[in-house]
């Protein structure tokens, strides 16, 4: 078996382990076949629930070249397995999954996120100068800076060559070397948004040859536990000596800054500036800023248009807002107010997004 596969049998076997699927290891579990669709490539399993049950089919993908992550299109419908049909059952799994994503896309675009929106999960990209991951340097400052052990099991593997899954708390988490630049120039391009190491951001970002993908998915814990548990992940990631930074939540981080920010949990406070992004800039209609994280908690993100108030003001009031909404569960209303005092009474609008994509919560400063 190649890396690749290995990894994605690792994955496979994974989710059809969680209680909302199989509850248990699958008896058998076999690659049967693999097919490429949107240019991404995709590996067809058969798998038995017990030594006697039928084969089933699933679909576990899509992987980028020779990386060994994924983009979490991994799915079972438990439908027979049939050599005839299994591709064509696979890739009407992967419409499928394709297709709800861009449904809540539109709805975030067109309806927003509200109390009803679970979020929860996260994803991110650490920046590396050459193709490697020393996933056994990743365990020992895991355990040794969080205390979370990431053991190696002998008999049912998690955890093959470059690419990394196992379950901490209820939560999904994985990490995977991806042999290849962030696609389409996006870290070089977002890294000049953050103005506080803007030169040396961009420069990282420019000098990456390769990345790893780092997603925890917060199944039924919280999404502020979710988000703890991601910057835990993305520190150990970061110690590494090929580490350059980290493409997350539309900016790109310094290890040392990302990592300085994280060191709050240890005293029991939330990194807050590593799990929102608080963007600043000024022009001739005032000072404006935006949040890029806050749909992972399912909310919407902040904005501020052409403000009179100084820059400082204008960050401290996203910051505040911000941290009130991850840490509190706030939901903001369109129409109603916001303030940091009982005085301060600040208009909420909720509009088509300047800075971010679809909808934003404007606020009135």
């Amino acid at each position: 078996m190649t890396e690749q596969e290995k990894a994605a049998a690792a994955v496979m076997e994974e989710w059809l382990s969680h209680p909302d699927e199989l509850g248990r290891k699958p008896a058998k579990l076999e690659i049967a076949g693999a097919f490429d669709l949107h240019d991404l490539h995709y590996y067809i399993f058969r798998f038995k629930k017990t030594i006697l049950s039928a084969w089933k089919v699933a679909v576990c993908g899509g992987y980028e070249g020779d990386g060994l992550g994924h983009c979490g299109h991994i799915y079972s419908e438990m439908e027979a397995y049939d050599p005839a049909t299994a591709q064509e059952k696979c890739e009407a799994m992967v419409e499928k999954i394709r297709a709800y994503w861009i449904d809540r896309a539109n709805e975030a675009g067109e309806g927003g996120a509200d109390e009803g929106a679970a979020g929860g999960d996260f994803l991110g990209f650490v920046l590396l100068d050459t193709p490697e991951f020393d996933t056994e340097e990743f365990r020992a400052v895991l355990r040794e800076d969080w205390g979370i052990d990431c053991p190696k099991d002998m008999e049912n593997p998690r955890s093959e060559g470059t690419a990394i899954a196992f379950e901490e708390s209820g939560m999904m988490v994985t990490v995977g070397l991806m042999e290849a630049k962030v696609p389409s120039g996006e870290a070089e391009y977002w890294a000049n948004s953050n103005f506080m190491t803007r030169e040396k951001s961009v420069a990282a970002a420019k000098k990456h040859q390769a990345h790893l993908l780092v997603a925890v998915l917060g199944r039924d814990a919280t999404p502020l536990e979710a988000g703890k548990l991601f910057v835990k992940i993305a520190c150990a990631c970061l110690k590494a000596s090929n580490a350059l930074g980290i493409y997350d939540c539309g900016t790109v981080w310094l290890p040392e800054d990302f990592i300085r920010s994280a060191l709050v949990m240890k005293e029991g406070e939330t990194p807050l500036t590593a799990l929102v992004f608080v963007g600043l800039y000024q022009d001739e209609k005032g000072v404006s800023s935006w949040t890029n994280g806050l749909r992972s908690f399912g909310r919407e993100e902040l904005e501020i248009v052409g403000s009179s108030h100084p820059p400082a003001e204008v960050y401290d009031l996203m910051f505040n807002i911000s941290g009130y909404i991850v840490e509190e569960g706030a939901v903001l209303r369109d129409g109603e107010t916001i303030g940091l005092s009982a005085e301060q009474k600040l208009p909420l609008k909720r509009s088509t997004g300047v800075c971010v994509e679809g909808q934003s919560m404007k606020i009135g400063f």
